[in-house]
């Protein structure tokens, strides 16, 4: 049941129970060492590994590597790279007709980084209070502002009449986003400012933006699934190399034909 490539991990190498073919499924149980084993380990549904720690070092690492951390409030982290990967082509989103009248009409002001700490809190209530639960627990959301105050994390706002109406927030490393939730108190908000997003990384020549796991939801606005091998590829292609001290992207704050505006900080 061992398998070779696991005495170069650092990790303690655990099965899950047999799936649905009788195999059982490898999981690493991550030691102090800052290290993360191959996620070509992964199985398709993506969990590779248990335990370590959010902090930042160690999630630059992850995210730099393919891997995302996923996990509920009370539990050790789980770390993921799932196959395939959901992705956003820079500057290419499905505009439905009533979303295209609402980039015409210019009711919502662009801005980046300005309220991320507004945005990532909404983004945990809405979901809480639709009833959905939430993934984005306290000690996420601390280790993402912490991201955000080096300069790694960013954010993404669409106000109505100085209200915040709607964002994303995510990840930026070399020309690479990795969007991590979005959220809208009125109808739009949110996809203008994913929108809005999307064309922000085509203007900086990003290579990609990555939404994790594939929905209905995000496959209606024009999110493709690819290989976590071509995921890989293209990370490295957009600058993006394993580290704990990757390149911080910037957003080219600006830019933008969402909104009537767009400024930064």
């Amino acid at each position: 049941m061992f398998r070779p490539e696991c005495a170069a991990t650092g990790c303690t190498l655990l099965l899950r129970p047999a799936d649905v073919s009788g195999h059982f499924v490898p999981l690493f149980r991550l030691s102090d060492d800052l290290i993360f084993p191959p996620v070509a380990l992964a199985e398709p549904d993506g969990l590779l590994a248990i335990g370590g720690d959010l902090a930042l070092p160690r999630l630059l690492l992850a995210y730099s590597s393919g891997l995302f951390p996923w996990f509920n409030e009370g539990d050790p982290p789980l770390w993921w790279s799932p196959d395939p990967r959901c992705i956003f082509e820079p500057g290419r989103m499905r505009v439905s007709r009533s979303l295209a009248k609402t980039l015409r009409q210019k009711r919502f002001q662009i801005t980046v980084d300005a309220a991320f700490d507004a945005v990532i809190d909404a983004c945990a209530r809405v979901r809480l209070e639709n009833g959905e639960g939430t993934w984005l627990n306290p000690e996420l959301m601390t280790a993402f502002r912490a991201l955000h105050r080096q300069g790694y994390a960013h954010s993404v706002e669409c106000w109505a009449d100085g209200a915040l109406a709607g964002g994303i927030y995510g990840l930026g490393l070399g020309r690479c986003f990795f969007g991590e939730s979005m959220f809208h108190y009125q109808r739009d908000a949110s996809k203008v400012a994913l929108h809005a997003l999307l064309e922000l990384a085509l203007v900086g020549g990003f290579e990609l933006v990555d939404c994790q796991v594939a929905n209905p939801h995000l496959l209606s606005l024009g999110a493709r699934q690819i290989s976590r091998q071509e995921f890989l590829a293209r990370l490295r292609r957009g600058g993006v190399e394993a580290s704990a001290q990757p390149l911080a992207a910037v957003l080219p704050a600006g830019h933008c034909s969402s909104s009537s505006s767009v400024s930064g900080t």
